[in-house]
């Protein structure tokens, strides 16, 4: 199927590029691809910029996407991946530098600042020193030495993306330096040419013992920044995911967001569905983002109130790639659209945004909106209903991150638990438990460690639980997790039906294609909810109450 089958709403060619009035003055895309082409949780066909180890891309359809990002308020774009190889690490290096400033210029014809992503151990890895020692005088002088070289090139660069001491990859923890010193080096050197580090907060003891029950992951990025708040250079900002764990379907926001004083802080969302459906799915990111910014951070803020204040940037991992229709799930689309213009106005509503969508995409006919809206903002709900509960995440395929595992990670070294047994299940992150709820405001740590005002959404995150606990509805925690699952297959079946209904109306293409994803979820969420209400049932020996079929 043709790329030009499903292209994108654009601007024509001679419109200017929009100027978007904004409370948040960087609007951030980070995509994860890979030099030899792939993309780490990419959905959506190979990567638009690199392949076999070098960069290339077709120039038009550069264009087209930097058009349609400029259009929605994104404003810098990374377009390497965090995770650097040895050979994109050379994207700031002589070899690869020309083409990279090269692919910098069509985004900069839309108003849109390149950042690239780099590899901390630079220095050794490309420099050929004996260390990275952000303290070591020849480590001091090759940043500086590698920032002329890069702006001499792309003088305009907004500046370096950097994940550290995260997940096997070197820092300057490794050399006994903190968080600050390895990210101020850096920013020293581009500081006289306008650049700044976005430097992430995802540091997190990932060879963590599964019997060791105080050590407890979401603490991990509080604990390693928050003591250092007032130590970094005003030309850092850190890059804090939304919540404490990993873009899972539900958690609570990550408390340090807004926490520190003195430090500009980035809020990372992630558009690719990697925990949400994987473009295969339905899963309407906006939702869930509206409930991050409607959350409290403390008697009398929301997250929504730190937006350009403490907030500086909003970032978030992109969902685009060949695939002819961008994002691999046609309605996928609309996550990347509504990215772009709820971090331009964090004001707007996910049904706004969504319905904006629907409109420029299907047009106005009430019977293609109404149904088409109608199921992207069920469908946040619907993915939870059938694959998290009450605030657990992480019962998938380990790797993938796609299916059902119930004990896929938990015995695994990731640090993700639910710790079930056959009586109760959760973790206790009360400062009676692991003490995580201490890191949130008092008003919070209140609200989260009380079962009785602990949002019940939220209520496995904080508390451990027998199964017979009674929620709210007068459920059990066990009845409840067999009820949303058979209740969520049947809403996907309704899903089916309506697009069915939908038929006449859209271009066979894009009705084929997405009819083709919503029976692929129709069978993941079965097996969720067979492999999920079979695991509870043979760990408690507790029938459903209604009696549906549950295999023994």
């Amino acid at each position: 199927m043709a790329y030009s089958e499903y292209k994108m709403w654009l601007q024509s060619e001679n419109a200017a590029v929009p100027k978007v009035d904004s409370i948040i003055e960087e609007r951030i895309l980070n995509h994860w691809d890979n030099i030899d082409g792939s993309v780490e949780r990419g959905y959506s066909g190979k990567s638009l910029f690199f392949k076999d180890g070098n960069i290339c891309y077709d120039k038009n359809r550069i264009r087209d996407y930097a058009r349609y990002l400029s259009s929605i308020g994104i404003n810098r774009v990374c377009c390497n991946n965090v995770n650097v190889t040895e050979r994109s690490a050379r994207m700031i290096a002589d070899d690869l530098i020309d083409d990279v400033a090269a692919l910098a210029g069509i985004f900069r014809e839309f108003g849109i600042r390149f950042i690239i992503a780099v590899d901390f151990t630079s220095p050794r890895l490309l420099g050929g020193l004996t260390t990275y020692d952000p303290y070591d005088e020849h480590v001091i002088k090759w940043w500086k030495a590698a920032a002329e070289t890069v702006y001499k090139h792309i003088p305009d660069l907004a500046g370096f993306l950097v994940k550290a001491d995260s997940e096997f990859r070197d820092g300057p923890a490794a050399l006994g330096r903190t968080q600050a010193d390895g990210a101020n080096v850096i920013a020293n050197a581009l500081k006289k040419h306008g650049g700044k580090v976005y430097w992430r907060c995802f540091v997190y003891n990932c060879v963590q013992d599964w019997r060791d029950t105080k050590t407890d992951r979401p603490k991990a990025a509080y604990d390693h920044f928050y003591p250092l708040d007032g130590s970094f250079a005003d030309n850092v900002i850190l890059q804090i995911k939304h919540g404490p764990s990993d873009f899972q379907v539900r958690e609570p926001n990550s408390p340090l967001l807004g926490a520190m004083e003195h430090t500009s802080q980035a809020l990372e969302f992630q558009v690719t569905q990697e925990y949400t459906g994987q473009q295969v799915d339905l899963y309407a990111t906006a939702v869930q983002w509206q409930e991050i910014l409607d959350a409290p951070v403390s008697d009398s803020q929301s997250m929504r109130d730190l937006m350009g204040n403490k907030v500086k940037a909003i970032v978030a991992v992109a969902n685009t790639g060949l695939d002819a229709n961008w994002t691999g799930h046609t309605l996928a689309q609309a996550n990347l659209y509504a990215f772009g213009r709820m971090a331009s106005d964090p004001a707007l509503t996910a049904r706004e945004v969504l319905g904006e969508w629907v409109k420029l995409t299907f047009g106005s006919n009430p019977a293609v909106y109404e149904p088409v809206l109608d199921m992207m903002l069920r469908s946040r709900e619907v993915y939870e209903m059938y694959t998290s509960h009450l605030g657990l995440g992480w019962m998938v395929n380990i790797n993938h991150h796609y299916g059902p595992s119930p004990e896929g990670y938990e015995f695994m070294k990731w640090g993700t638990y639910h710790r079930a047994n056959h009586e109760a299940i959760g973790v206790d992150r009360t400062e009676a438990g692991t003490g995580y709820t201490a890191q949130y405001h008092p008003h919070l740590n209140a609200l989260y460690s009380n079962i009785e005002t602990c949002p019940e959404e939220l209520l496995l995150y904080f508390h451990r639980l027998p199964y017979s606990f009674k929620l709210k509805s007068g459920k059990t925690v066990l009845q409840h997790f067999y009820d949303s699952h058979f209740e969520a297959v049947e809403h996907v079946e309704e899903f089916i039906s309506t697009w069915d209904s939908l038929r006449p109306h859209l271009p066979e293409c894009v009705f084929s294609s997405v009819a083709d994803r919503l029976l692929r979820q129709l069978s993941n969420a079965k097996e969720w909810r067979d492999v999920v209400n079979t695991y509870f049932y043979r760990l408690t020996g507790i029938s459903d109450g209604q009696g549906r079929k549950i295999y023994d």
